[in-house]
C-alpha cells in the first residue's frame, strides 16, 4: 500500500461518499459553503474591528464629556433631577467613586484594550474601567469633577456589537439554509443523471424505458435526445432482427418438410434413411433455436408461476429420456413472476445441453441434479434454481464464452450438433425476467447453472 493510500483521510474511504454523485456533490458544496462562511466571518471581524473600536471610544468620550459638562454647569438644586433623567432616559448612572468599591476589571480582549487606550488619550491616563462595580454589571468608566471622582455606567447594549451567542445563532441559521440549498442544488444537478441511469438500467434488463424529458440545459437536452434516439434505434434493430430470423427460419422449414417426405419415399437403406432423418431433425432443432432466440419476451405477459410444480414435472419428463438420471430437491410452493412458457424453455434448454454434452465419465448416462430454494441474495429474496450435471465440465477461462450466441465449445463439451444458441437463449430470457444467471464448474466435475428469479408478490 502506498504512503498516499495509507495516509488518506478516513472519510474518503467511506462507502456513502463513494456510493453516489449526489452525496459527493452535497458534501463538496457543504464544505465550500462552510469555508466561505468562515472566511466571510473572519473578513467581517477584521474589517469591522477598527471602525467599531473607534466608534465605541468616541461614544464613551462624548457621553462622559457631555455628562461632566452638564453636571458642572447645572444648578445644585437641579442636579438630582438631572441624574434621574440620565438614568431613566439615557440609561446612564452617575455614582461617586469610593476607595472601598468592589471593582472587577474589564474583559481582556483586543477590542477593550484599544478602546481603553483611545479613551485615556482624551480623558486622561488616570481613567479607570470596570465591567462590574459593587456587583452591578455594566460598562463603568471613571472621571473627575473638580478633584472629586465619579463612576459613569453605560448599558452594555449601547456599546457591544453582536455577542458570541448571537454570532453562533446567525451562523447556525445561515449554515442550515446553506446545507438545504446544497441539497436542493445537488438534487437538481443529479436528477437528469439519475433519470439517465435508471433508463440505461432498464435497457440492460431488457425493458424499454419511457422517453427522457428533453428540457433543461443545452447539454442535458442533447444527452436525453441522443439517448431517446438510441432507444428508438435499438428497438427498431430488435424488431428487424426478430423479423429476419423468424422469416428465414420459417422459410427453411418448408424445404425441410419436403426433404423429409422425399427421404421417406426414396429407395434407401435403413441406415442411410435414419442418418438423413437425423440430419433433418438436427436442422429442424437449429431452426427452432433461431425462432426461440428471435422471439421477444414481454413483461406484460408475466404472471405468478409455480416453479416447484414446473421443475418437478420437467424432472419427471427428463427421467423418461434414455440415458438420463435426474435427482430433484425442490422446496414446495415457490412462486416466481414470469412467463411460464419461456421459463420452461429455459430449464429444458439447460437439461438438453447437459444431455448432449455432459455424460458422466465412465457411465453410459447423464446425471443432473435439480434444486430449488428461496434464498436471500444481493438483489433481495429470490428463487434460486440450480441445475448441475456430473460431466467433464468446462475450462475456467471459457465459461464466459458459453453465453455468447453461436459459440460452441466442442473440446469441452463433446460433439456439438446445435447452433450454439442454447445458453444464449437462456440468458436472453432471464435478462428480460430481471433474473441473474451464474455458471461455474462443479466440485468433482460437471457444470453448475444457477438461476435467481424474482419472487411473485
Amino acid at each position: 500500500m502506498s504512503a498516499f493510500q495509507s495516509g488518506a483521510p478516513r472519510f474518503l474511504r467511506l462507502g456513502w461518499f463513494r456510493s453516489g454523485l449526489f452525496w459527493r456533490t452535497f458534501f463538496l458544496l457543504s464544505v465550500l459553503t462552510t469555508l466561505s462562511m468562515a472566511s466571510w466571518i473572519g473578513m467581517i471581524n477584521m474589517v469591522q474591528r477598527g471602525p467599531q473600536v473607534q466608534q465605541t471610544a468616541e461614544l464613551v468620550v462624548s457621553v462622559v464629556t457631555i455628562t461632566k459638562a452638564a453636571l458642572t454647569h447645572s444648578a445644585p438644586e437641579l442636579r438630582r433631577e438631572l441624574l434621574f433623567e440620565l438614568v431613566s432616559n439615557e440609561g446612564i448612572r452617575i455614582l461617586p467613586l469610593e476607595p472601598d468599591d468592589k471593582i472587577e476589571p474589564p474583559p481582556s480582549t483586543p477590542n477593550m484594550a484599544e478602546i481603553a487606550a483611545l479613551v485615556r488619550e482624551k480623558l486622561g491616563e488616570d481613567t479607570r474601567f470596570s465591567r462590574r462595580v459593587n456587583d452591578v454589571a455594566g460598562f463603568w468608566i471613571s472621571f473627575n469633577i473638580d478633584g472629586d471622582k465619579y463612576w459613569l455606567m453605560l448599558e452594555r447594549d449601547r456599546l457591544m456589537g453582536l455577542t458570541r451567542v448571537q454570532w453562533i445563532g446567525w451562523a447556525s441559521v445561515v449554515g442550515v439554509l446553506s446545507v438545504l440549498g446544497a441539497a436542493l442544488i445537488s438534487s437538481l444537478v443529479n436528477l437528469p443523471l439519475a433519470r439517465l441511469t435508471a433508463a440505461a438500467r432498464a435497457i440492460a434488463q431488457g425493458e424499454r424505458p419511457a422517453p427522457l424529458p428533453e428540457k433543461g440545459s443545452k447539454e442535458i437536452i442533447q444527452a436525453n435526445r441522443s439517448f431517446n434516439q438510441m432507444v428508438e434505434d435499438l428497438a427498431q434493430v430488435e424488431k428487424d432482427r426478430a423479423v429476419i430470423l423468424a422469416g428465414i427460419s420459417h422459410d427453411l422449414r418448408t424445404p425441410l418438410a419436403r426433404m423429409q417426405l422425399e427421404v421417406e419415399m426414396a429407395n434407401l437403406s435403413q441406415e442411410a434413411r435414419e442418418g438423413m432423418q437425423s440430419d433433418i431433425a438436427q436442422m429442424d432443432a437449429i431452426i427452432g433455436q433461431f425462432l426461440d432466440y428471435a422471439k421477444p419476451t414481454e413483461s406484460a405477459t408475466f404472471t405468478a408461476v409455480d416453479m416447484s410444480e414446473m421443475l418437478a414435472e420437467i424432472g419427471r419428463e427428463a427421467s423418461r429420456m434414455p440415458n438420463m438420471r435426474v435427482h430433484c430437491d425442490i422446496e414446495p410452493n415457490v412462486q416466481v413472476l414470469g412467463n411460464a412458457i419461456d421459463l420452461r424453455r429455459v430449464i429444458n434448454n439447460v437439461i438438453e445441453n447437459a444431455r448432449r454434452y455432459a455424460r458422466t465419465p465412465g457411465q453410459d448416462h447423464t446425471e443432473v441434479d435439480i434444486t430449488c430454494q428461496v434464498k436471500s441474495t444481493g438483489h433481495g429474496r429470490r428463487a434460486v434454481i440450480t441445475l448441475a450435471d456430473h460431466g467433464p465440465g468446462v475450462p475456467e477461462d471459457q465459461i464466459a464464452q458459453l453465453l455468447k450466441p453461436f459459440t460452441r465449445l466442442d473440446t469441452a463439451r463433446g460433439q456439438a450438433n446445435g447452433a450454439g444458441l442454447g445458453l444464449a437463449i437462456v440468458e436472453r430470457v432471464l435478462t428480460r425476467h430481471n433474473a441473474q444467471l451464474n455458471l461455474r464448474n462443479r466440485e468433482g466435475g460437471g457444470l453448475v447453472v444457477q438461476l435467481a428469479l424474482p419472487l411473485a408478490a
